[in-house]
């Protein structure tokens, strides 16, 4: 009896959740951005909440929420309810970094949210002022290793990608960096192009321009293969350091309990919008490579990126301001 019931239940949900994805969406629905608007992070989300409110034929509705590396507004985002109507945009600082840089962070990647799938990947540059004396990634770490804490870098702040490659470089490399904390990459360039520190790991799209006009020196992308922006710039990996990697990943994420339909049809849809043309040269304008997914393939992504990103975070002692 006890069976047949469970199974009727079972049968019951099922049904529920197709109807749910059915109607689905009837309402505007929330993406929250744990980053204050302006940056990369809230471009992409306006990129693909603009596609995605076409498609689903609902406005989606930007909500940026600056704060802590982001964990404010993971925080808020976990306690939501599990409808389908307030979204999350993944970000490897929030969802990758910041749990092992904050002590309380309040959430857990693996285990609080449900991956709808990914957006895509954006590297870095390495870039040093044309006064300083290297000219490639090997005399930069030889330089490292003749004046151990010598060689300076500028960040875009504590824990963030711009930071954390660098403190990957360093360990994969074998040298000692100083770190020189900004907030945000603008004044990180301004200070670089004013010779005040000699290099950076820059984004993409910031160090674009001054290292087309010759105001900057690129020395390496931090992806896996060349960037189309600076196609030949090589790739830190092929200067040396193999295996060497540190992209932003972005994602879509709804709260945990999200019934499966919903997902599915988020997931459908986001596919969708990373073919179209449009979105497509939009997010390549912000060096970003299109990654779309099946949901288990971003969970999969979320855990490989917080596992290798958590035992960097822990190695250089690296504690949230």
């Amino acid at each position: 009896m006890a069976r047949r019931l469970c199974i009727v239940l079972l049968f019951a949900a099922a049904v529920l959740g197709s109807a749910q994805a059915q109607e689905y969406p009837t309402r505007p629905i929330t993406l929250i951005v744990p980053f204050p608007p302006g940056g990369s992070t809230s471009v992409v989300a306006r990129i693909v909440a603009e596609r995605l409110s076409a498609t689903l034929g609902q406005q989606i509705i930007v909500d940026n929420r600056g704060g802590a590396g982001g964990t404010i507004a993971a925080r808020a985002f976990v306690g939501a309810p599990p409808d389908g109507y307030t979204l999350f945009l993944g970000y490897t600082g929030t969802i990758a970094i910041a749990p092992s840089m904050y002590p309380n962070a309040g959430f857990d990647p693996r285990k609080d949210f449900a991956p709808i799938g990914r957006i895509g990947s954006a590297p870095a540059v390495l870039v040093v002022h044309p006064s300083f004396p290297v000219r490639s990634t090997a005399e930069l770490i030889a330089l490292a290793k003749e004046k151990p804490g010598f060689v300076n870098f500028g960040s875009a702040g504590v824990g963030s990608l711009t930071h954390i490659a660098a403190e990957l470089f360093a360990s994969m490399a074998g040298v000692k960096l100083m770190h020189i904390p900004y907030k945000g990459s603008g004044p990180v360039l301004s200070d670089l192009l004013g010779g005040h520190i000699p290099m950076s790991f820059t984004p993409i799209p910031v160090a674009h321009g001054p290292v087309a006009a010759g105001m900057l020196r690129a020395l390496a992308v931090t992806s896996a293969k060349r960037t189309a922006l600076l196609p030949e710039v090589p790739t830190v990996a092929e200067t040396g350091l193999a295996g060497y990697e540190a992209v932003l990943r972005y994602g879509l994420l709804a709260p945990k309990g999200t019934p499966r339909p919903i997902v599915e049809r988020l997931n459908k849809e986001l596919r969708a919008a990373l073919q179209s043309e449009e979105v497509l040269k939009r997010l390549a304008s912000e060096g970003v490579e299109p990654l779309p997914s099946t949901p288990e393939e971003y969970a999969a992504d979320i855990d490989q990126e917080e596992a290798k990103w958590s035992a960097i975070v822990k190695a250089a002692g690296i504690k949230g301001e």
